[in-house]
């Protein structure tokens, strides 16, 4: 039997498609050995494959261990990435990077640790299980227009709704003392909270939801899938930004395909910018689903 996939995610059109950007926040889910039919082994062609259709820019990830980093960046050699693990080394899950060679170039990057000690590697506070960070980056286009990136991922604990505030409270710090304030600025990741949630709040007193402005607003507003591909739930994985870039569509977007002859369907006409996934297997009807969020960001013209 074909195993069948389905393929969720949020896509942003723009002005001028010549002039976009196309960006992607991508949960590629640690190789866990105890995550049955969802192990990494059967599920990482797939999300090379998902990548490869998708063909974003820049993308940044979360959870990923090096190893996995190491077989995204053989499959799509069209990309290069950077970044560190959480521990400051490369022995656990890394927010990495990943942008298209000849068309970015990073000018510089870095990373911090979400904690009362941001610039100490592995550094934890608020009572948290694991540490947290973000990878930065100040890209500049061929076309010369420059950027800031920040990808995150935050606590995922029910009890962590306190640090998860404070961990927005270090990237909006952070921002405040790093970025212009004239730069156009990115923030991608998982944030682990609601879109109504105090840490949104807190974070889009200075940038702005793709989500909310976007003039088209189609499909599931939900991000997480449980494992199940769930029609309902938060929407937990932002797009946030500011200055120059203006989104005119965000789109849920499903398709699903048949990995025995490679064919993907898809139930909308967009070309698609970039994507966040949770990919898994459900026990019961033994469908793999991947859900994720597009972003195509682009210059606002007058």
């Amino acid at each position: 039997m074909a195993l069948r996939t389905a393929v969720l995610a949020i896509a942003f059109a723009v002005i001028l498609p010549a002039q976009s950007l196309r960006v992607m926040t991508f949960n590629v889910r640690y190789p866990n050995p105890e995550d049955g039919a969802n192990i990494w082994e059967n599920r990482r062609e797939l999300l090379v494959d998902t990548i490869r259709r998708s063909d974003p820019d820049v993308f940044g990830t979360q959870e990923m261990f090096y190893s996995q980093g190491a077989f995204i960046a053989e499959q799509l050699p069209q990309y290069e990435w950077f970044g560190v693990s959480r521990r400051g080394n490369h022995e656990d899950e890394h927010m990495g990077v990943f942008y298209k060679r000849g068309k970015l170039f990073p000018l510089e990057s870095g990373n911090f640790w979400l904690s009362e000690t941001p610039s100490v590697a592995g550094s934890m506070s608020w009572d948290v299980s694991l540490p947290r960070m973000v990878t930065w980056a100040r890209f500049r286009e061929a076309s010369g227009r420059e950027f800031w990136l920040y990808n995150t991922h935050f606590p995922h604990r029910q009890e962590d709704a306190a640090a998860r505030f404070e961990c927005a409270k270090v990237i909006a710090a952070d921002i405040a003392k790093r970025v212009p304030a004239d730069a156009d600025l990115i923030l991608i990741g998982d944030f682990n909270s609601a879109a109504d949630s105090d840490v949104h709040d807190l974070l889009t007193k200075n940038l702005e939801d793709s989500r909310a402005t976007a003039k088209q607003k189609l499909g599931l507003e939900t991000t997480s899938s449980r494992w199940v591909g769930a029609k309902e739930g938060r929407r937990i994985d932002w797009v946030l930004y500011r200055g120059g870039l203006q989104p005119l569509v965000n789109e849920t977007v499903e398709f699903t395909a048949a990995r025995a002859i490679r064919r993907i369907t898809t139930r909308c006409s967009w070309s698609f910018c970039g994507t966040r996934f949770s990919l898994s297997r459900c026990a019961a009807c033994r469908r793999w689903f991947v859900r994720g969020r597009y972003a195509c960001l682009g210059e606002r013209w007058w």
